[in-house]
This record gives C-alpha cells, sequence and structure tokens, in this order.
C-alpha cells in the first residue's frame, strides 16, 4: 500500500559520492564532534519539525521531518549554505533529493549498505545508528523519526544477518591496499606511515598487516592514541611533529584524518622530496575533507590518490554482492509498506485515544452508579463487577476502533474521520489530546534548547 495519505513530509537531501566531487563533498562534510550542534541548529529553521544528520566520508545527508516539503527544503539549503559558508549555487546541481516513500527507501537502502560505495559495508550502519542516537539525545527526533530510524536499523541488522553481503566486502582501506599493489608491486618491504587512528587508520593498519606488511608508522594528533594502537598491532608510533621526519624514509602514507584542513602540506612534500633523490612517495588520501594537499601531485616522482581513485578498485569486486544486494532490495520494498501502514494510523491516534477514554468515563460512572445502589457489595464483588464492565467496553470498542484504523487508509479521509468522531460524540476531546500531544512536543524542545 505505498504512497498513503498522510500529513507528514519526510524529506532526505543527499551530496554523496555518485553525484558529487570530492572537491565539494569535503566542504559539505561535518565533523562527528559538530552533529550535535548542527541538528539543534537546523532544528530552528521554518518548518523542520524533526531532523536527523548523517555525514560519513561518501556522503553528507540531512534526513528531515517538515511541515510543508517547499518551506522545509528551502530552509534545509540555507542551512547548508550557512554552516558551510558556501552559496547555494554551489552545490543546488549536486543535491539528491528523496521525498516520502523514496526518502524511506533511501534510509533503508543506506543502513544495509547497498547504496554504499563498498556494496555491504557494514561501517555505515553504526553511523546511522550514531546520528540517530545523537538526535534522540537532544530532541531533534520524535514520534516518526523514532520509529523508521529504530526500524532502519532492526531491518539491516536482519537483512546483513541472513545474507553474507557483508563477507568478503571490499572495504575502502582495503581497495587503497589494492590500488597500491597495483602501482607499486610488492609492499612487503616498504615503510608506510598510517596517518590518523581513528576507525579508518585501524581498519588500514588490519589490512596492511594482513599483506605483510611489518615497517608500518602510525601517526596521530593524540600521540597516546597512536601509542595505544601501535602496541596492540606490534608496529611504531610517532607524534604529528615527527610527520615530516618520517616522510623522509617512507614510501607510502594511508591517511585517514578528521582534520578540517590538509595535514600535509605542499611545501612540506617539497622539503621532502629535495632529500629523496627521485624516490617515489606515493600517498593514498582516504579523507573527506581531504588530508593532503591537491597540489602536491605536481611535484616529480610524487603519486597522490584519493577516495574517489579507489572508486575503480571497488568496481572490480561488485558482481556476486550487487546480486545479494538485489535481495535486500526486494525486502526494502516490503518494509516501506509496513512502515507507511503504521505512518497512516498516526492521524487517527488522538481519535483511538479519545475514544477509549470515552470508554473509561462511561465504565466508570456506571460503576459509581452500581456501588451507590449496592453499597454492601464485598471488595471481591467489586472487582468482578470492574471485570466484566471493563469486558463489554473492549468489545464495544473493537469494531469502532478497527474502522477508524481503515479509515486512516484512505485517501482524502478528514471528512470521514471527522464524521466519526461527531457520530461518538468524542470532537472535544480529540482536541484536547492533540493539544496535550502538541503541549508535550513543545516543552521537549524547550528542554533540548
Amino acid at each position: 500500500m505505498r504512497g498513503v495519505s498522510t500529513q507528514v513530509q519526510i524529506i532526505v537531501v543527499s551530496v554523496n559520492y555518485r553525484t558529487t566531487p570530492i572537491e565539494l563533498r569535503e566542504k559539505l562534510s561535518f565533523r562527528q564532534d559538530e552533529l550535535e550542534e548542527a541538528m539543534r541548529v537546523f532544528q530552528q529553521q521554518q518548518g523542520v519539525v524533526e531532523n536527523v544528520i548523517l555525514s560519513t566520508c561518501n556522503r553528507t545527508e540531512v534526513y528531515a521531518v517538515l511541515e510543508s516539503a517547499a518551506v522545509g527544503l528551502y530552509s534545509l539549503k540555507q542551512f547548508l549554505a550557512d554552516w558551510f559558508s558556501v552559496s547555494i549555487d554551489a552545490f543546488r546541481n549536486h543535491l539528491m533529493i528523496y521525498e516520502n516513500d523514496e526518502a524511506i527507501e533511501h534510509l533503508l537502502r543506506v543502513s544495509a549498505g547497498v547504496d554504499s560505495m563498498v556494496i555491504g559495508e557494514t561501517q555505515i550502519l553504526g553511523q546511522v545508528r550514531y546520528s540517530f542516537l545523537c538526535g534522540q539525545s537532544i530532541g531533534t527526533t520524535g514520534t516518526v523519526f523514532n520509529q523508521l530510524f529504530k526500524e532502519a536499523i532492526t531491518f539491516s541488522k536482519k537483512a546483513h544477518a541472513e545474507t553474507n553481503i557483508g563477507e568478503n566486502t571490499v572495504s575502502i582501506s582495503y581497495a587503497a591496499v589494492q590500488l597500491l599493489k597495483q602501482a607499486v608491486g610488492d609492499l612487503s618491504e616498504l615503510e608506510v606511515i598510517v596517518l590518523g587512528a581513528g576507525e579508518m587508520g585501524e581498519l588500514t593498519l588490519k589490512n596492511l598487516k594482513g599483506n605483510g606488511l611489518q615497517k608500518v608508522t602510525i601517526v596521530n594528533r593524540t600521540f597516546s592514541t597512536a601509542k595505544e594502537m601501535a602496541t596492540k598491532y606490534g608496529v611504531q608510533a610517532k607524534p604529528i611533529e615527527e610527520l615530516q621526519q618520517a616522510l623522509a624514509t617512507s614510501t607510502i602514507v594511508i591517511s585517514s584524518t578528521a582534520a578540517r584542513e590538509p595535514v600535509i602540506e605542499l611545501d612540506c612534500i617539497q622539503e621532502v622530496m629535495k632529500n629523496r633523490q627521485e624516490s617515489p612517495l606515493y600517498l593514498v588520501d582516504i579523507a573527506v575533507p581531504r588530508d593532503i594537499d591537491a597540489s602536491v601531485s605536481e611535484i616529480p616522482a610524487v603519486y597522490l590518490y584519493d577516495i574517489d581513485d579507489i572508486q575503480k578498485i571497488i568496481d572490480a569486486n561488485l558482481v556476486e554482492r550487487e546480486k545479494i544486494a538485489k535481495e535486500i532490495e526486494a525486502k526494502i520494498e516490503q518494509q516501506v509498506i509496513l512502515f507507511n501502514e503504521w505512518l497512516a494510523t498516526l492521524q487517527v491516534v488522538p481519535v483511538i485515544n479519545a475514544l477509549q477514554e470515552k470508554g473509561v468515563q462511561i465504565q466508570q460512572k456506571t460503576l459509581e452508579s452500581m456501588y451507590n445502589k449496592m453499597p454492601g457489595l464485598t471488595e471481591r464483588e467489586k472487582k468482578v463487577l470492574q471485570k466484566h464492565t471493563q469486558s463489554i467496553v473492549n468489545q464495544l470498542m473493537r469494531d469502532p476502533i478497527r474502522e477508524v484504523k481503515e479509515l486512516a487508509f484512505m485517501i482524502n479521509n478528514k471528512e470521514k474521520i471527522n464524521a466519526f468522531e461527531k457520530t461518538f460524540g468524542i470532537e472535544q476531546d480529540v482536541e484536547v489530546n492533540q493539544e496535550k500531544a502538541m503541549a508535550a512536543k513543545l516543552a521537549k524542545e524547550r528542554l533540548h534548547r
């Protein structure tokens, strides 16, 4: 039952590796430590009801529940322009925009790893979960996204468990090593610097060790983190201040820090190459924003590769995982239908609550009348009456509740729902429930500001 009519507008705006060159992606990339503040700021924009921001080396995406798609989409573009100090025209033509069903489907594809540069990779699920939990903790998610993201995470875990899409996956760090093997040949005796001791740095180190490399040095801005990882994998560690010294004797650098500006500048490599006697230096930059000044590629004997170059390696190992991805895609379509069915019932929740509350009120008044007319009732007899009157109310409510849930799925159902409310005399109760829900939402928003 795709495309059911609801008042909720879900939208995703994506800047990703498919449509956007790295030069622009790095300008529109959020650091992990600024995600919460970015979500708070975007939540204050006109028309925004809920939001979650996802930012990885291959994509920056804003997920939003909007009062109006047109107004909210403008606010979203303006937010990105203001946050990154770029004009909307700079990225307008690179945006991929998904609405409602397509937005739900996109989140499911992303979290399951079938929209990744590396099909089937599992790292993205952790990143989706992190962004969602950030939004939930600061109050930028609500009824819709709390349900949607939980369903997406659960669905993706199940999809990975039921298929082998994650097995033998070509990760970005693995592809970086394969690229170097194609360019250089035997790597086993070469000195390698891994710049950055985060998750990607550790994955790179594992792939290097798996290929028999022993002469590896980890360089990181926080030296204690580099030392800890070096001890774990039996390699060397050096502080960032000794990077240029380490470059003098190394053949390969694989860099993946979270820095906003280049860590390796042009003048640094120029100085290093003066004393290398044309010995080649291979630089692989898998960070977004990039860690290495792109102009270093103009220096003789310096070979620079970035994350977009790695795509060619990844493309060669797709066939089997694409077959499995199609199986997951079919399950995604069914999951979209299930979420839409849940979403459609949201508009009648206040009606159901009001109906149930009226039933409880009638029961209580009836019981009070019975107790007054039969003052000698024992506690046991009162409990029996309470139980049986509750059973009568529940049975009477069952069909009307089923009926109003079915109304939720009908196109242009507002008049029919209003007629249902009048039939049961609950119009004012529904309004009260809606006002209470709105007051609770506003109170929650104030708490998290």
